[in-house]
């Protein structure tokens, strides 16, 4: 028998009708085999974490605070001037995956560009690594692609190996997500290997929707059976948007792709 593909839920996008804790019950039961989230700090840690022992899913991580939404802001880290408030929300985000036990925690550049700006990223990832060794937890840093978030600083995957280089953390690793990376580059399968040995946790949706992983330009199949071969066997985040906001009607291609 090959081996089985295993799957983690993205609760940013997944069964976001309900609270946290039931969304976490709702991917038990649909059979993923681990679960994600984006920003749980409104969410009862404690009823998160039961659901997680109830279920015997780990939560695989979570964002770092944003800044201003209302002002479209999508992280600080990377913007000069707003070190303390990126590290309040660094430390606020490693409280949480504690509660909760989430291993990994994404910090967001945010909008900006330029050196000075990379030295802040760099400087602000060292604390975050720093802060997050003695607690056991990885911080992750992802490219996120031009149409969907135009002007973010973290758009491309030798910016992201440069700066995890000049940080030189071990637990500072890439977030591999295959929709933004083929958006942003192409040529996924190549991108996937060249950049596999700093990569801490790898996602996917379909592309150029960001819907189910089975509909669009990318054939996940090969791209599974490809990380398989490579030796990689950590659960894969589904972090898509599915058709209506209907979860469970969506799931499946979950059989195939296995």
């Amino acid at each position: 028998m090959g081996r089985v593909t295993r799957f983690s839920a993205n609760l940013g996008f997944l069964w976001t009708d309900r609270p946290l804790a039931d969304a976490v019950r709702a991917a038990a039961a649909a059979g993923f085999d681990a679960v994600e989230c984006h920003w749980p700090y409104d969410e009862d840690a404690g009823a998160v974490k039961a659901a997680l022992a109830e279920t015997g899913l780990s939560m695989l991580g979570l964002n770092a605070p944003r800044g201003n939404v209302g002002a479209g802001e999508n992280g600080l880290a990377a913007l000069v001037g707003r070190e303390t408030e990126a590290r309040a929300g660094i430390d606020a985000a490693l409280d949480y995956a504690d509660a909760i036990d989430a291993g990994n925690i994404h910090v967001l550049s945010g909008f900006a560009g330029g050196e000075a700006a990379e030295a802040c990223f760099v400087e602000n990832l060292r604390y975050a690594a720093d802060a997050a060794a003695p607690r056991g937890r990885t911080i992750l840093i992802e490219p996120l692609n031009h149409h969907d978030a135009p002007g973010y600083f973290l758009n491309h995957t030798e910016i992201a190996r440069r700066i995890i280089e000049a940080v030189g953390a071990p637990n500072l690793k890439l977030m591999f997500d295959c929709y933004h990376i083929q958006i942003l580059e192409g040529d996924l399968t190549r991108r996937i290997d060249a950049n596999l040995d700093i990569t801490g946790h790898i996602q996917f949706a379909g592309v150029p929707s960001r819907g189910r992983p089975d509909i669009g330009e990318v054939n996940y199949a090969h791209i599974f059976a490809h990380l398989a071969a490579r030796g990689y066997d950590a659960p894969l985040g589904a972090e898509y948007r599915p058709e209506a906001g209907d979860t469970d009607a969506s799931l499946g291609w979950m059989a195939a792709l296995r």
